[in-house]
């Protein structure tokens, strides 16, 4: 009953009181702005790559540059291998005519391609023999024709090693990226001494950016080069069946110069078609 008395006597203060204390510590608004400054600033690719250290983005720079290049020698590559494979096929055409070694070397007169090389390359051969047609002869064409063709090969082979390079350290170096970024986040907790992940995230995004841009240009990069691989390789099987072919026609013309010898001086003459090739 006292307390009773005591609060009814003293009610009016009591409110005034509690109303003072309430008032007094505005809690809400102030977890609302703290929230509100620790919310994650712009997370889309392109604002990733805006507030990224300048580590980081020369890292995805580099990258978006190598996965151009490995596009671009792509394009270059195979409008390449489609031409030199067009061209090879019609004058490995010509050559299974029935026709002559100096027939086929006047076509091939101003010819740049591999074939015309080759054929190039038999009718010196034969110019350089004297037109004697003999096992040596077979065989020096044999090592010129086979040189032809290893350095056509490598001519149409060229790029194809940095889109290799691309392919095996792209991820590597968008590791790098990722490494940096992830160590400049945790540099960012130590400054703002929070482990809020809206002060991690930002950062840990930025840097698995990188990794991803990586990915972007190595995996296009290896298939690619696996393309061109299987390309270059189908292009210099059909230098082989060139050279072949040049090998059947001398063979071929060897056997019919000698049908029209006399026995007696098959041994001794040289034959006409090979002459006039070698001029």
């Amino acid at each position: 009953m006292t307390i009773l008395k005591f609060i009814q006597h003293h009610r009016g203060r009591i409110v005034t009181s509690v109303m003072a204390f309430v008032f007094a510590f505005p809690a809400t608004p102030t977890f609302a702005s703290t929230d509100t400054a620790l919310l994650p600033r712009d997370l889309s690719p392109w604002g990733m790559f805006a507030n990224a250290d300048i580590v980081v983005k020369a890292v995805m720079v580099g990258l978006a540059f190598a996965s151009l290049v490995t596009w671009t020698v792509w394009l270059a590559k195979t409008l390449e291998l489609a031409r030199a494979r067009q061209v090879a096929k019609r004058r490995m055409a010509a050559l299974e005519r029935d026709t002559t070694l100096s027939e086929v070397a006047g076509e091939a007169r101003e010819g740049r391609d591999a074939v015309a090389q080759l054929v190039q390359s038999a009718a010196r051969e034969a110019r350089l023999s004297g037109g004697v047609i003999d096992d040596g002869f077979k065989e020096r064409v044999a090592l010129r024709l086979e040189r032809v063709e290893g350095a056509m090969a490598r001519r149409i082979a060229r790029g194809t090693g940095i889109v290799a390079t691309i392919g095996a350290t792209a991820p590597f170096v968008g590791l790098f990226g990722t490494v940096w970024g992830i160590m400049n986040a945790f540099i960012g907790i130590s400054q703002a001494h929070t482990t809020n992940l809206a002060v991690v995230a930002p950062g840990i995004a930025e840097a698995l950016l990188a990794t991803a841009m990586g990915l972007i240009a190595a995996i296009p990069a290896v298939i690619i080069y696996n393309v061109l691989v299987r390309g270059i390789t189908g292009y210099r099987a059909l230098l082989g069946d060139a050279s072949a072919q040049v090998l059947l026609l001398l063979s071929r013309q060897a056997s019919l110069a000698g049908s029209n010898l006399a026995g007696s001086n098959l041994a001794g003459n040289r034959s006409p078609s090979l002459t006039r090739a070698a001029e």
